[in-house]
């Protein structure tokens, strides 16, 4: 699977201090390595001609066959494009990169060529560009290079699909962590700045949870891992009313997506134990009555149409409700496998 993707413009070995270095979705520390950095230009043969695979004068980019190296342990499949920028990928050690080659190659070209904006200008177009190729060559990984082979070793499994999303400081990760591993890290407050993929085996399903990151700059590339969903989920603060205008904003724009039409529905507010009178033990029904009445005004929920729905309160940190959630996900996956 895919681990990080990153980006070198500039290609004089000699002038790596000027090279610029992009990369996602963190800081990979071998960026650093200028050793390794030289040996990567060198591997990709910058002192020869490189062979173009998409070579027409009527493009803006051309983009040389890709490249594989291994440097230090690292699992290295690139591209140059116009010889003077470099995309690469960095795998797990026992990935093929070359399962991802024609895909990688359709996707360059078609960001590259088929887009009337250049990627390359400014630094939040770089930004964006990489984003968006690591997300749709993860999706690529899970849905075609991964998946098959996991499903084939368990007999009798079907994988069910939920995608979970909202804005940032909602509890998403958090709960995806209490999810696959039963257990809350009060110390664990880093926003998500990665898309992620977790799998958990449940009964004779294999559930695949999908958590996006829910900053401004991530949102628009929801739509790129909602597709193909099985089950969506929505996850609000309810703790922070101050946002719930922006997080409806945030829903709507998606919800309304022609591609999630039918596509069942659970919203969870979250964070409850940070709400006055509530607890774990014994929430106040009479507070969280007074909760719902103001988010179904607020969000308009009752316009919701077209698909079954639930509504939850939840609280990742104490477990509250965390077991119906699942259970709300099993109902709507035994839907979908029997619909199937």
């Amino acid at each position: 699977m895919i681990q990080y993707i990153f980006c070198f413009i500039g290609n004089d070995i000699n002038e790596l201090d000027e090279l610029n270095i992009y990369s996602y979705p963190e800081n990979f520390p071998f960026l650093n390595d200028k050793q390794l950095i030289k040996n990567f230009f060198l591997g990709q043969g910058l002192e020869t001609n490189v062979q173009i695979i998409k070579n027409n004068n009527h493009l803006k980019y051309t983009i040389s066959e890709p490249k594989a190296q291994v440097l230090k342990g690292l699992n290295i499949f690139s591209m140059s494009i116009n010889q003077k920028i470099h995309v690469g990928l960095i795998f797990e050690q026992h990935d093929n990169p070359f399962d991802y080659r024609e895909y990688f190659l359709e996707l360059l070209n078609e960001y590259l060529n088929s887009e009337s904006f250049s990627p390359f200008e400014e630094e939040i177009n770089i930004e964006n560009f990489l984003i968006t190729l690591f997300i749709d060559l993860r999706r690529y990984g899970d849905e075609v290079v991964e998946k098959y082979p996991k499903i084939e070793l368990m007999t009798k499994t079907n994988t069910i699909k939920l995608f979970l999303f909202g804005i940032d400081a909602a509890g998403k990760t958090s709960l995806v962590r209490r999810i696959k591993t039963g257990e809350y890290d009060d110390n664990f407050f880093t926003p998500t700045r990665k898309f992620n993929i977790e799998y958990v085996q449940d009964d004779n399903r294999l559930l695949a949870l999908w958590d996006m990151p829910g900053q401004q700059n991530f949102r628009k590339k929801w739509l790129l891992g909602i597709q193909d969903s099985n089950i969506i989920t929505f996850m609000i603060d309810a703790a922070n009313p101050n946002r719930f205008e922006e997080s409806k904003q945030a829903f709507w724009k998606i919800l309304n997506r022609y591609e999630l039409y039918g596509v069942p529905l659970i919203i969870l507010a979250n964070k409850v134990d940070l709400i006055n009178n509530m607890s774990k033990d014994a929430p106040d029904e009479h507070h969280l009555s007074q909760l719902k009445t103001r988010l179904f005004e607020t969000f308009e929920f009752d316009a919701i149409e077209n698909r079954e729905w639930k509504f939850l309160f939840t609280s990742v940190k104490t477990n509250f409700n965390i077991d119906t959630f699942i259970r709300y996900v099993r109902e709507f996956a035994r839907k979908n496998q029997h619909e199937s």
